[in-house]
């Protein structure tokens, strides 16, 4: 007869050879961290940018045990939550749901939320609801962007007041050395991104990252730490809105997470290293939510 203890360690080895993790957890460097460690880093931050992949569940469902989690870690009043995906001209609507006096129905009929909203970003407002910390939208409304991404920064400037209100203050400077805004003419063909057909494009997206920037600021106060749910390619680098931050607020803890997709989980790849200060790896065959 095998004695016990043999085969317990062959049933151990098996069940180890056997795993399929749905997702592993890094640090920029690329080693192996634990979602303890991650927490306690990011519960001293003033703000946490998760940069996610917008369709992917594993993405959603860690933003959601995140938030439950420095929910519990801070104390009442301490945590709020950004979401790029609701724009700077719906917040009265945000803040009427997070104080109960606006219901789900009403909300997604019209605050215009993403399609996914139901099945990805529902949770976390129900929970934000539930427990009576406030949701923050910090998006530049689509047409503004849109405007820019057709006629550059200038066309903004003939907007009334209390449109100009809704975005970060005009004019906006944009560092066309941003390593993002570089991918991004890339991704257009062009070499350099100022003063290229791509300009308008990495524009747009300017105001995007800086009017969340902006508003993630103006909702800070003292000991608060914001949750920011953003698309990756908006903090990868600690670029974008955390660039935005830096000149906004120079001393603030900003702390990144960004989602990637890998063929193998054992290892961060070379290419997915140094895009955040936790890089969470899920693999690439993983279900889409849309």
């Amino acid at each position: 007869m095998m004695p016990r203890l043999l085969l317990l360690v062959l049933l151990l080895s098996s069940f180890t050879l056997s795993d399929r993790p749905a997702y592993r957890l890094f640090t920029a460097a690329g080693q192996p961290a634990d979602y303890d460690r991650m927490l306690t880093d990011l519960a001293g931050a003033d703000v946490v940018l998760f940069g996610e992949i917008h369709n992917d569940p594993i993405a959603h469902w860690l933003e959601l045990q995140l938030l439950k989690d420095l929910h519990r870690q801070k104390k009442p009043g301490q945590l709020l939550l950004g979401l790029e995906m609701f724009e700077r001209d719906v917040q009265p609507l945000l803040a009427q749901y997070a104080a109960g006096a606006l219901p789900d129905t009403a909300l997604e009929r019209q605050a215009r939320p993403w399609p996914n909203y139901a099945t990805d970003y529902r949770p976390l407002l129900q929970f934000a609801r539930a427990n009576s910390f406030p949701v923050i939208g910090t998006n530049a409304p689509r047409p503004y962007a849109r405007t820019v991404a057709r006629g550059g920064l200038a066309a903004l400037e003939k907007l009334p007041t209390a449109e100009k209100a809704l975005l970060v203050p005009l004019p906006l400077k944009v560092d066309y050395e941003l390593p993002g805004y570089k991918k991004m003419a890339a991704m257009f063909g062009d070499s350099k991104a100022h003063g290229s057909g791509a300009e308008n494009i990495i524009q747009a997206q300017a105001l995007k990252d800086a009017t969340m920037a902006y508003y993630i600021w103006g909702s800070l106060a003292p000991g608060h730490t914001m949750l920011h749910l953003n698309g990756s390619f908006h903090s990868d680098n600690h670029d974008g809105i955390a660039a935005y931050l830096r000149q906004y607020a120079p001393k603030l803890r900003v702390k990144t997470v960004s989602v990637v997709s890998q063929a193998q989980l054992q290892t961060l790849e070379a290419e997915n290293r140094d895009l955040a200060d936790f890089v969470v790896a899920v693999p690439e065959d993983m279900t889409k939510t849309y």
